[in-house]
């Protein structure tokens, strides 16, 4: 692929942004070319000070660091401390809402309110909190407090891993890698990498797996259950997306970045009269806020807010020249922003005190004061309406609605109650099986192409698609998530979605909401009374780019599901690390990754998959 990018949205913005000399991230990229050979093969190592350490892949001899480690040491202990990064970063995130959840409880915080009472219930119940004659105040603060003891080794053990199938979580306790404590994990990581700690490949990969399950049936799945119960279930939603949605009238707020707790504050302070009232004195016919990344997947899947677009868009939304706030918490922010935001008007304003950003205004953010703060960040952007630079205005035409909101219990709810139909229908043959695509946008692939074409190959196949992060933001901007998308898809799924009024493409949210997917896998494994591993089911991440991405691919392949990576990842130079990781896995875990650059190509390897586990299950091909 020649182009930068297949969004036309996009490429109008890059266009624009050389001829105005703004440097984006696609011209950054190329000026890093070559990179470093040693560094994408994985088998560098600066984790001591007796180095930095390479090896020579293509050296006759074995070759060793100064302390004596290997290369598939060295690349396994890169890969674990990626891994680390990953699930700190997800489990984090989840550490935050349930603070939040806890504070909003004992009535300490400004603005939140626990808007899904059955979903807090229920998670009481599978804890076993007593719920009988208490409030839901109550309630929640001791789920919370239950939470909080999972994230180092009180419980020994994390609750959500019930979930899973039990020949599953058999299987993880046979092996040694049943999660004890989300940061035990991590830290216990960065503790086997240390020089002279451990130097045995195998080992350090099983740990590796422990740690990413910790993020996945842990973290995340904390981030996106007590997300529900602060926030709303999504249900499904419609909106607007891609560059487009940007308005040369209104007040433009860009949130972007990770965590809910503040955008959504925004977003209701957005509609308060006052506010709407100043944005008018200044001019400006209302207040338009508009979503970025995996923050946008969570207002946009609750409050059916635009998304402007995904990671790579995020420079591209300032170069329209009407972005007046861009607002941002934590995570898969680019320091290039404030850069960028210089040579307009735009205000980049930072919120989370992990994350600060020279050239950026820093609003410091806490629940306590959080709708306090939302407003005065509303009127930073109001005052900066005027200051708009007429000369500099042009806004992509592109926009596309969409269809958001899948969460589990929607799905359910859209198959009248159960999963039965679904399963009838993949009995049948009508849907072959799932596949789960999700992850990043990565300048190496040109934007949005990665994710637009292994969806469209595989829902003309019969297979159905989930989403979540920059993926989904991917399909939304191409009218993949709109019902009237089942053309695309093969006469099976296509009559299916056209049944029950969906789209052949589902969102389920933002990054951490893998965990939604998680749970959908385990419930059809437990309906069929199987492992997860048997499951006409694949992962794939096209564009990956994050760390967060390899936590999530090892703990998909940890939870027995097969994982195409679309971008090739730092383990090549390691020869028994990387057969270790795309074939020994797969007799440990029952599932492996595999690496292919080429979407049509790797719809062929899942297709192949799931053609298979169909077999293995007796069903009709």
């Amino acid at each position: 692929m020649g182009e930068k990018s297949v969004d036309q949205a996009s490429l109008k913005m890059l266009n624009k942004a050389a001829q105005e000399g703004i440097e984006t991230a696609w011209d950054r990229y190329e000026k890093q070319q070559p990179q470093c050979g040693f560094g994408l093969l994985g088998i560098c190592c600066r984790n001591c000070n007796m180095g930095p350490c390479r090896i020579d892949p293509f050296g006759d001899e074995p070759q060793e660091g100064v302390c004596g480690a290997t290369a598939d040491t060295i690349a396994a202990r890169n890969l674990l401390r990626m891994i680390a990064a990953g699930a700190a970063a997800h489990s984090d995130h989840g550490r935050d809402i349930v603070t939040t959840l806890y504070e909003t409880a004992a009535g300490e915080t400004q603005g939140y309110q626990i808007k899904d009472e059955g979903k807090l219930r229920a998670l009481a119940a599978e804890f076993g909190i007593p719920e009988e004659g208490r409030g839901k105040e109550e309630i929640a603060r001791d789920l919370a407090r239950e939470a909080m003891e999972e994230f180092g080794m009180v419980k020994g053990k994390l609750q959500f891993l019930n979930r899973a199938p039990e020949k599953r979580r058999q299987l993880w306790e046979k092996v040694g890698i049943t999660p004890r404590g989300v940061d035990r994990e991590i830290v216990e990581v960065m503790h086997r990498t240390h020089i002279g700690v451990d130097n045995d490949y195998v080992n350090l990969t099983l740990h590796g797996v422990r740690t990413a399950l910790s993020d996945g049936w842990g973290g995340s799945m904390f981030a996106t259950e007590f997300s529900d119960v602060l926030f709303g279930t999504p249900q499904p939603i419609k909106g607007q997306s891609n560059l487009g949605v940007l308005k040369e009238d209104q007040v433009n707020i860009v949130v972007h970045g990770h965590e809910p707790v503040l955008s959504d504050m925004i977003v209701q302070a957005a509609r308060e009269d006052d506010l709407l009232a100043a944005a008018q004195e200044k001019g400006a016919n209302g207040i338009n806020v508009c979503g970025m990344c995996c923050t946008g997947n969570e207002i946009l899947m609750r409050h059916g807010v635009p998304v402007a677009g995904n990671f790579l868009q995020q420079e591209l939304a300032v170069v329209t020249g009407v972005v007046d706030a861009m607002v941002v918490d934590v995570q898969c922010i680019m320091p290039a922003l404030t850069q960028v935001a210089r040579c307009y008007h735009t205000k980049v304003i930072s919120t989370s005190p992990k994350a600060r950003f020279p050239g950026a205004d820093h609003v410091p953010f806490s629940e306590q004061t959080a709708l306090d703060t939302a407003r005065k960040i509303i009127m930073m952007a109001i005052d900066n309406f005027s200051h708009r630079k007429e000369e500099l205005i042009q806004i992509p035409d592109e926009e596309m609605e969409y269809m958001a909101g899948f969460s589990v219990e929607a799905i359910i709810k859209a198959l009248g109650g159960s999963l039965d139909p679904l399963l009838d229908a993949i009995k049948a043959g009508q849907i072959k099986g799932i596949a789960a695509i999700v992850g990043c946008n990565n300048p190496k692939i040109s934007h949005d192409y990665g994710h637009l074409t292994l969806t469209r190959e595989l829902i003309k196949n019969d297979v159905l698609v989930v989403q979540t992060g920059c993926a989904a933001i991917a399909c939304a901007k191409a009218g993949l998530l709109l019902p009237e998308a089942a053309d695309e898809a093969g006469p099976g799924l296509g009559a299916v979605c056209k049944a029950l009024g969906i789209p052949p493409v589902l969102h389920m949210g933002s990054c951490v909401d893998i965990s939604r997917i998680l749970v959908t896998a385990a419930a059809i494994a437990n309906a069929l009374g199987v492992d997860m591993s048997d499951l006409p089911a694949a992962g794939a991440a096209p564009e990956w780019m994050s760390e967060k991405a390899v936590s999530i691919g090892s703990y998909v392949i940890g939870s027995g599901i097969f994982t195409v990576l679309g971008t090739v990842p730092p383990v090549l130079g390691a020869k028994k690390f990387t057969e270790l990781l795309t074939q020994g896995a797969q007799d440990v875990l029952g599932a492996a990754f595999a690496v292919e650059t080429d979407p049509m190509k790797a719809a062929g390897l899942i297709l192949e998959h799931i053609a298979a586990k169909r077999k293995g299950l007796g069903l009709e091909s």
